[in-house]
């Protein structure tokens, strides 16, 4: 069964470089990403692992986790951090699940559920599909979900974009348009009557269109 937005996240338990993790206790009240490799060493993961670190505080900044997964055991995982952290600049303080039995790559529909085998054997190839974003929230409920190939570097400063849009939303009942950035005006949703949008939003707003009401980012 396919995995979609608002869906709850499969919980797991997994090693990781930072010990064994219940996914979501170690999730707690907050926000988390997960961002999956398909291999250990390969060069597109080792740039995006190193960038995720140093932005890493930004990430706290929205009350928000991150934990990085690659079909490799912990022991490859401790040595391609070293050359990740050579590379970016940056320490590694978030975890790495090693998933060797290809557990969570199956419950997060990365693989098919009927795949068998664990991580021995398999190479980048075989293990292109593990290369999903999953936003997940308070909720454990599935926010996002954004899988690239393998040749292409992630935006993550596009997933805290997305972060603050819907942290927006769970806060003020707005919604963010076309190539929202931080500080823009922002749409009240259609869930809100203007009798309630008079009560949050005392200035006023401008009426596009009577289902689009732009108004001053709040907060």
């Amino acid at each position: 069964m396919s995995l979609r937005i608002n869906d709850q996240a499969p919980n797991f338990q997994a090693q990781t470089t930072q010990g064994n993790i219940d996914f979501h206790e170690w999730i707690g009240n907050g926000w988390a990403v997960l961002f999956s490799h398909p291999k250990d060493f390969t060069p597109v993961c080792t740039t995006e692992l190193g960038y995720m670190a140093k932005i890493q505080p930004e990430f706290e900044k929205r009350n928000t986790k991150i934990i990085g997964l690659s079909i490799d055991p912990v022991e490859d995982h401790e040595k391609w951090l070293q050359d990740v952290e050579e590379v970016g600049g940056s320490t590694i303080n978030y975890p790495v699940i090693a998933d060797t039995d290809l557990n969570v790559a199956k419950l997060y529909n990365m693989f098919p559920a009927d795949e068998t085998g664990t991580a021995e054997g398999r190479t980048a190839l075989t293990n292109a599909t593990v290369r999903s974003v999953f936003v997940v929230g308070p909720d454990k409920n599935i926010k996002l979900m954004i899988t690239y190939p393998m040749t292409t570097g992630r935006n993550f400063d596009e997933i805290l974009r997305v972060i603050d849009s819907m942290q927006l939303t769970a806060a003020h009942k707005v919604a963010t348009p076309v190539n929202w950035q931080q500080g823009e005006d922002v749409i009240i949703v259609p869930a809100v009557s203007n009798e309630e949008a008079k009560g949050m939003f005392p200035e006023g707003w401008e009426t596009v269109k009577p289902y689009l009401r732009k108004v001053k980012q709040p907060g």
